[in-house]
């Protein structure tokens, strides 16, 4: 298996956002006008031997029937699975408009299961933590997978409310099982980064496989490290390679990321 984020091609997919949020609505989309279509992003991931993809929500040009049907053609057509649509906005823990910011998602979770998705990544929540915050989290995202038995919700730890696998593990809990997690090696900080992966990994199902890139190029240690935290704990789901570095060539540093990522879990997993 072969994996990628859509976010690790941004600059190929002409660096293109649609604007589409849960205070805005759908009627802010508009077609990129340059870079590559997304229509045409399964044939070439294909023919770069990726086989799995995860797709942010803003990289979508048409939230159209039509359109979401040609994309889900496109995406069997080149045998690419679509592991994940991320629905990369949303509060479930707004103060005031956690409703609306629910609704929105579950018209997401509806375009996930049109799309073909195996999962839909869900932002748990973006308030500082708090007992009552964690739970209603929880109870929220179990809300939003019982009503889409068709694809597979998962959160991830990332901003604010999941600062720790405390707070992962009380959100997860909450759900009563019906959410998994999308664990992303790159969004905790610090020298206990490794220690806090480590204590949710067991629970993660798919993966942003974030490498760290400076000017000399990855971060071949770190990214080894939080590799093989996954590794220890028997992970077998997709590593869905993340690049956000400075480098304008996307395709050769992803390359080197799925080097690193072979070296740790063996080319059969990771490539």
């Amino acid at each position: 298996m072969k994996a990628v984020s859509s976010w690790s091609l941004h600059r190929t997919l002409g660096s293109y956002m649609s604007g589409d949020g849960p205070d805005r609505g759908a009627g802010s989309l508009a077609r990129p006008e340059s870079g590559m279509a997304l229509l045409e992003l399964p044939a070439e991931l294909r023919r770069r031997g990726y086989d799995t993809v995860q797709i942010c929500h803003f990289h979508l040009p048409s939230l159209e029937e039509s359109y979401l049907t040609e994309l889900r053609s496109a995406l069997e057509a080149a045998e690419v699975a679509l592991d994940a649509v991320l629905v990369d906005d949303g509060d479930l823990t707004h103060p005031t408009d956690a409703d609306a910011h629910q609704a929105w998602i579950d018209g997401w979770l509806d375009i996930s299961a049109a799309l073909g998705a195996h999962r839909a990544r869900v932002i748990a929540g973006k308030q500082q933590p708090s007992p009552e915050g964690l739970r209603d989290s929880g109870r929220r995202l179990a809300k939003l997978a019982g009503d889409h038995p068709d694809v597979r919700v998962v959160t991830e730890n990332w901003f604010d409310l999941t600062a720790g696998p405390s707070e992962v593990h009380t959100i997860l809990d909450a759900a009563d099982g019906q959410v998994g997690l999308l664990i992303d090696l790159g969004n905790w900080k610090g020298a206990d980064k490794y220690d806090n992966l480590a204590a949710v990994a067991p629970r993660a199902e798919t993966c942003h496989a974030k490498c760290h890139f400076g000017a000399d190029g990855p971060d071949h240690a770190d990214f080894r490290r939080t590799l093989g935290v996954l590794h220890e704990a028997e992970f077998t789901g997709p590593l869905a390679l993340v690049y956000d570095g400075p480098e304008a060539d996307e395709w050769a540093c992803l390359e080197q990321e799925d080097a690193i990522a072979s070296a740790v879990f063996g080319p059969a997993t990771s490539s």
